[in-house]
């Protein structure tokens, strides 16, 4: 596994608060897992206030123009959509360590809220990767998504987590 430029760091931004406990305590668990591999932050985006009168376009702008507030000019922007690459474990593994060699700018990743993502942010990204064909809740996809990059590092340094 090449190692991250210097300065290089992989953020993920979410929307809304984690809700589930049991969640938090998984995303804690493999957020520090991924320390060991990288700079990690995840960023946690707030709820927004007064939204029943808001139509879903609305609170996607609202949503999309705080998430753009957390992405700086340089960078690269993936967006977790059921619409994006997907890819197996292994596959994954491959891409990402391919991705970390070529790229100079931080790599961050985008999970949206329960309506998705603006069209601002869809310009912004640079990829869009799928976790699934199926539809799963923004709440879940985050630990499912911490997994799978924890997972992509152990693969990448040939550690025995993954089997096939």
């Amino acid at each position: 596994m090449q190692k991250l430029a210097v300065g290089m760091a992989i953020r993920l931004i979410l929307v809304g608060k984690t809700a589930e406990a049991y969640v938090r305590e998984g995303m804690s668990l493999y957020t520090s897992r991924i320390g060991r591999y990288c700079r990690f932050s995840v960023v946690e985006i707030p709820d927004l206030k007064q939204v029943s009168a808001l139509s879903p376009a609305q609170i996607k702008e609202k949503e999309g123009v705080e998430i753009l507030k957390n992405i700086h000019p340089g960078d690269e922007v993936i967006l977790l959509d059921e619409r994006g690459k997907s890819f197996s474990s292994i596959g994954w593994a491959q891409h990402l360590e391919q991705r970390l060699a070529h790229c100079q700018k931080d790599l961050v990743f985008v999970v949206g809220g329960s309506w998705g993502f603006s069209q601002a942010v869809y310009d912004r990204g640079s990829d869009m990767l799928s976790l699934s064909k199926m539809t799963c809740s923004h709440q879940l996809i985050r630990l499912f998504f911490l997994e799978q990059l924890y997972r992509a590092f152990t693969i990448m340094k040939g550690e025995p987590y993954h089997h096939e």
